[in-house]
C-alpha cells in the first residue's frame, strides 16, 4: 500500500533572514529545513502549519500567502503532498521546541544555498518554498477550504 503523506511547511522572513529550524535525523550530521510537520487527523493545513511553527520554533505567525502544493518523492519510494505558506513572525513565545529540534536560527538565503551546497538540506523543498516566496506566485489563504 503506497501511502501519501501530507505535510505543511512555512516559510518565516524577517528582514533578509528565514526562521529555519535545526533537526537530528539520524545522521551524522544535523538537517535544516522551515518550520513543517504532519497534518494530523482531523486537522486542515492551515491549522496543522500554525501549530508545528509553533512547536517547533516557539514563534506566534500570521499566515499571510499559500505558495501552493508541493509533491516530493523520496528516493525510498514515499510520496509527500506539502501545502506550502507565508507567513510573518509575530512574537516569540516562553514555550519548549519540540523534541527533535535541536535549535532555531535566523538564515540569510546565502546561507541557506551554502547548506544546500553541504547537502545539509532537509529536502530540495526547503530551498525551493524560499525561492518561490520570493519571486513565484502566491495564492490567497481561502483557496484553502476547509
Amino acid at each position: 500500500m503506497n501511502l501519501i503523506h501530507s505535510t505543511a511547511a512555512c516559510v518565516i522572513q524577517q528582514g533578509e533572514r528565514y526562521l529555519m529550524v535545526e533537526e537530528q535525523r539520524g545522521g551524522p550530521t544535523s538537517v535544516f529545513n522551515q518550520p513543517a510537520g504532519h497534518i494530523e487527523p482531523g486537522e486542515g493545513p492551515i491549522e496543522a502549519v500554525l501549530r508545528e511553527v509553533q512547536e517547533e520554533t516557539a514563534w506566534q505567525v500570521s499566515l499571510t500567502s499559500y505558495l501552493g502544493l508541493y509533491i516530493f518523492h523520496t528516493d525510498g519510494g514515499q510520496t509527500f503532498h506539502s501545502h506550502g505558506f507565508i507567513a510573518e513572525p509575530l512574537t516569540p513565545l516562553n514555550l519548549p521546541l519540540d523534541p527533535d529540534i535541536i535549535a532555531t536560527h535566523w538564515l540569510t538565503l546565502e546561507q541557506i544555498r551554502a547548506l544546500d551546497q553541504q547537502a545539509r538540506l532537509r529536502s530540495p523543498l526547503v530551498l525551493k518554498r524560499i525561492e518561490d516566496a520570493l519571486s513565484g506566485p502566491r495564492y490567497p489563504l481561502s483557496v484553502i477550504r476547509e
